[in-house]
């Protein structure tokens, strides 16, 4: 498998960002990524996708959408949509409605930060999804990088605090939002998980301080998601966009905080009688499946059935366990940095089912 980091939840100054395409771009080859697609508020910015360079390196950018209906009050049910091809902001008023139209498109949506915090103080909105009568969409985002600055704002002091050391921010991902992806996956639908940062780069000030809330190439070191392909990117940017997306589609990718320790190498499979099962794939138990979760570096990890934890490891990159029930299993990995037990790595589940062929 081919490995690639790369960031789905970015704005650019067609909406509320501050920076260009361009600047994003250029953050991202800084920060080592291999792709980007920026997520403007209800516009689809056609004809910038493509490889941009800089010092011999490049980056895959692309253009998607963070839909939401501007008149809905309170604010609620922001949809991030990818591979579209057009643009479908209209539909926003009826959720299923925009679902479907991104389904018959061709592209791939995922709720958007779907447990959102206010911070009264700051005068920020609760944007948590809520409308669970929707079906049909590829996945949600597990992990955004601004919703939880949002849920750490609980006083002027430590907004400064977060501002002036940022890395202190990001722990994991909402419990919340572990729950209801949790809930979604034992209704039997296929619900893939990935990770944004909702990069703005935005300056703020607060009387004698002003801050850049954060900076696009400190968001693409931190919360991203992973992609594992088949075959290589080629340099060719419509192939490299379906494999992306294809990858997206079928759950081979797992969201992660690079900030602490880089998880490219992070891999979860599971060895059968029919060969290696990867995340997002389905599977029967016919004789038993090995769970098999490798680390770049050691840490704690989780293995879950259901939501529910089956077995810890601690401290270690390389976790074997023979599992014999049908289920959705996925893994947690955390790790200790600046005093604190760190979510890691989130992999997306492998779904095993039982079979009466005996």
């Amino acid at each position: 498998m081919y490995e690639y980091r790369g960031n789905m939840h970015v704005h650019t100054c067609y909406s509320d960002g501050s920076g260009t395409h361009d600047d994003v771009a250029r953050a991202a080859i800084d920060a080592g990524l291999d792709f980007v697609f920026t997520t403007d508020h209800n516009v689809w910015v056609s004809g910038l996708d493509g490889y941009y360079y800089s010092n011999q390196k490049k980056v895959l950018l692309l253009a998607g959408e963070e839909i939401h209906d501007p008149v809905r009050d309170p604010q609620k049910n922001h949809l991030l949509v990818y591979g579209a091809g057009a643009e479908l902001a209209k539909k926003a008023p009826d959720p299923q409605e925009l679902i479907d139209a991104v389904r018959e498109s061709g592209g791939l949506c995922f709720l958007a930060h779907p447990h959102d915090p206010e911070a009264p103080r700051f005068h920020e909105p609760n944007l948590s999804w809520v409308d669970w009568r929707v079906h049909g969409y590829t996945g949600i985002e597990l992990w955004n990088a601004m919703s939880e600055f949002k849920g750490r704002l609980s006083s002027i002091l430590s907004a400064v605090w977060y501002a002036y050391f940022p890395s202190r921010i990001a722990l994991a991902p909402f419990p919340q939002t572990l729950a209801i992806w949790d809930r979604l996956l034992n209704t039997g639908q296929k619900v893939i998980a990935i990770a944004g940062a909702d990069a703005h780069a935005g300056s703020y000030s607060m009387g004698p301080f002003t801050r850049t809330l954060f900076p696009y190439d400190f968001h693409f070191r931190a919360i991203n998601t992973h992609v594992l392909t088949a075959d290589p990117l080629t340099g060719d940017v419509q192939k490299d966009r379906d494999r992306i997306l294809d990858a997206l589609k079928n759950g081979s990718c797992f969201p992660a905080n690079d900030q602490h320790h880089p998880s490219d190498g992070f891999r979860f499979t599971a060895e059968s009688d029919h060969g290696t099962i990867q995340m997002g794939q389905t599977s029967t138990i016919r004789f038993g499946v090995t769970m098999q979760i490798r680390l770049p570096a050691a840490a704690d990890i989780r293995l879950l059935r259901n939501g529910m934890e089956l077995h810890t490891w601690r401290a270690t990159s390389h976790a074997v366990l023979p599992v014999t029930k049908p289920g959705i299993y996925r893994v947690e990995v955390y790790s200790f940095s600046k005093g604190k037990n760190r979510g890691w790595i989130y992999s997306n589940p492998i779904y095993l089912q039982a079979t009466q062929d005996y």
